[in-house]
């Protein structure tokens, strides 16, 4: 069941919220399951805690909001009180404890929501692939036994989700780390406007492309999701009426150097889009080629996370992640005019893909251009491993720039190796995208027989 249909049933007395938490706890528990590498934190005990003290005030008849007692994981760079932030990392290990949640910790705590534990993910966030070489590396939900990747950062969240550890995941995307992991699991992910979602108390990675947001089974789920982060009404809005709507369908950038199976999945949810009654509009769109030049080799990136990191690397870099370490350190370099010349083509950049986008609906991508290669794959050598990184990241992290918010939602046959269809708006579109990715995932998603 989604959160509706779970809000509906806890509410009505027909499920508590107890067998919902113990069912979680027993999927993070199970022989030979992913939970291990999954979680790196379970707080068992305060979960049926809280899952108890919401069944009792409920059959007490206090009113309680509509989430409550659902389950859900966190990743591992929102601060909780009394827990120390690690961010997928053992350099932080004996670090303090943070005094207080974080905003959308409080705000998931203020819906009733359950938090079950912390999730694993890529040290610090740096990376599209999934891999922690500290804490293990959770597999893709697809050909399980092939070990493939689960995309990252939120590799945790997104299997959390996928076997049923969790309703819902929340985590941070700053250049896909929602939406990767969600098109790799055939699950959806949604990726906010930056200042939707409260970013204090969480860990930072690139403060100029930072975002949270969810990871779930359906766009109503993250849709739901996002109002609770945003700290607005719990309601998602109404599917938007597919005839008439106009997508545009970048042909630059975008589509360059798809794999087979992605570039036939991405054209079959196309044409079933304009079966339906939508019009797609291919346009080159060659503002979107520019993408690279604003964040050229991850040089905004790497010079905020080494602002964040510089202290700790003085001390502790022996405990990173060489490959995390490696990308930082390509900013012990840059000079301070660079950075500020890129952050003056941003602007540029972000004011022509508001104006070349202003008369469609969405812009409709594949969210990464091939499916999940296997773990062995991208850490056979760190050529490999730079490669795979750079071509999982290259379609969503093109919204982080333009600092828009985007879906991905699965678009693949059912039993095939999932893969996310994109969609994206511009700054402020946020609810219209979630309407509109309604309408479009129940015509493009995975259909049985």
């Amino acid at each position: 069941m989604g959160l509706a249909e779970l809000s509906k049933a806890l509410a009505s007395g027909r499920l508590r919220s107890t067998a919902l938490v113990e069912e979680a706890l027993a999927a993070i528990a199970a022989p030979g399951g992913e939970g291990a590498a999954s979680f790196l934190q379970v707080h068992a005990d305060s979960a049926r805690a809280a899952a108890a003290t919401i069944d009792a005030q409920r059959a007490a008849g206090r009113t309680l909001p509509p989430l409550a007692g659902i389950p859900i994981s966190l990743k591992d760079l929102f601060n909780e009180a009394g827990v120390t932030t690690l961010g997928g990392s053992r350099a932080f290990i004996g670090q303090p404890a943070a005094t207080q949640d974080a905003p959308v910790v409080r705000l998931l705590r203020e819906a009733g929501m359950v938090i079950v534990g912390r999730t694993n993910m890529v040290e610090f966030a740096y990376s599209g692939l999934g891999v922690n070489p500290h804490y293990g590396t959770p597999r893709c939900v697809f050909d399980r036994a092939a070990g493939r990747i689960p995309g990252g950062s939120t590799s945790g969240g997104a299997i959390s989700v996928a076997d049923g550890m969790s309703v819902a995941a929340i985590g941070s995307d700053t250049g896909g780390s929602l939406r990767i992991p969600a098109a790799l699991n055939g699950l959806v992910g949604f990726k906010p406007t930056q200042n939707r979602v409260s970013l204090e108390g969480v860990m930072p990675l690139a403060s100029s492309f930072d975002s949270a947001g969810a990871i779930a089974r359906s766009v109503e789920d993250c849709a739901l999701m996002d109002a609770v982060l945003a700290g607005q009404p719990v309601e998602a809005p109404a599917a938007a009426t597919l005839s008439g709507l106009r997508f545009a369908v970048p042909r630059s950038y975008f589509l360059d150097d798809l794999s087979p199976a992605v570039a036939q999945a991405f054209e079959r949810a196309l044409a079933r889009l304009s079966a339906a009654g939508a019009t797609i509009v291919q346009t080159a769109m060659p503002v979107f080629q520019r993408t690279p030049e604003i964040n050229p080799r991850g040089l905004v990136t790497a010079v905020e996370a080494l602002e964040f990191h510089r202290g700790f690397i003085a001390t502790s870099a022996d405990r990173y992640d060489p490959r995390v370490l490696g990308r930082i350190r390509t900013a012990e370099s840059a000079l301070a005019v660079d950075y500020a010349h890129l952050l003056r083509l941003r602007r540029d950049y972000i004011a022509e893909v508001e104006r070349v986008s202003a008369s469609f609906d969405a812009l409709l991508m594949p969210t990464t251009p091939d499916t999940a290669p296997t773990i062995a794959e991208v850490t056979a050598s760190d050529e490999s491993y730079y490669r795979w990184n750079g071509r999982m990241l290259r379609n969503p992290s093109a919204v982080n720039v333009f600092d828009g918010c985007a879906l991905s939602i699965p678009c693949h046959e059912a039993g095939a190796a999932p893969v996310g269809l994109m969609v994206a708006g511009t700054a402020g579109t946020d609810i219209h995208v979630l309407a509109v990715g309604r309408a479009i995932e129940a015509v493009v998603a995975p259909r049985a027989g």
